[in-house]
């Protein structure tokens, strides 16, 4: 099973765990963000798209089986416990909160990394919009058609690329480097900074004060469309 594009978060109060986890699935194949408690890992899944959480059981403030409940309210997002060896009434709790899996600790990395393509592998795959919404402009990605209350919209052919790549991503921060190897974008990460701004002409109400095509700082650009 491939892991391209598959985006971890890994939330857990040890840092020396939370690292190792970091480096070992990044050389796996997996984007890998980290969190070290359940309030930073909300932060951070309100800014990014992931495919999967990895999720400590013991954490300080909320808990692993409070946040896992409290998620399971909002949406379907796979996640696996990682529990202590003896807490067995834990991992029942967890799997009755609604994780996918659970796996006690200590654990070999590889055991963990075959768990999770498993949960992937069973998770429904979502279908990428054949079309986006920016307030009242709409883009056809098998098209690459931007239209303004159904007029087209010229664009030129990096433009129609780089929003076809941030739609196809959408809701997901992605780097300059990533935009430059996945559009038609020839040039440098300063390339890219001149096509959004001149994207965000066409798409936004108000270009100095961008709703749709966001930068995240650190991050890159994120496109937020309205569905």
């Amino acid at each position: 099973m491939t892991t391209e594009c598959k985006h971890i978060l890994v939330v857990d109060d040890d840092t020396r765990l939370r690292g190792l986890l970091r480096r070992y699935l990044s050389e796996n194949g997996f984007r890998v963000t980290t969190a070290h408690d359940a309030a930073e890992a909300r932060e951070k899944l309100r800014s990014l798209t992931f495919d999967l959480i990895v999720l400590d059981v013991m954490m300080p403030g909320e808990s692993g089986i409070e946040l896992t409940d409290s998620l399971r309210k909002e949406d379907n997002l796979p996640i696996l416990l990682l529990t202590a060896m003896g807490e067995a009434d834990d991992r029942i709790k967890g799997l009755e909160a609604g994780a996918d899996d659970y796996l006690p600790k200590p654990f070999e990395p590889r055991e963990l990394v075959l768990r999770i393509q498993t949960i992937l592998r069973r998770a429904p795959q979502e279908e990428a919009a054949a079309e986006i919404h920016l307030g009242d402009c709409s883009f056809d990605l098998a098209r690459e058609e931007l239209r303004r209350g159904g007029e087209l919209v010229r664009l030129t052919g990096v433009e129609a690329s780089l929003l076809a790549t941030l739609a196809k991503h959408a809701g997901t921060a992605l780097s300059r480097e990533k935009l430059v190897e996945e559009s038609r974008i020839r040039g440098s990460a300063r390339t890219v900074d001149v096509q959004v701004t001149r994207l965000r002409r066409k798409i936004e109400p108000d270009p100095k004060f961008p709703r749709y095509l966001q930068t995240v700082h650190g991050q890159g650009y994120v496109l937020r469309p309205d569905r």
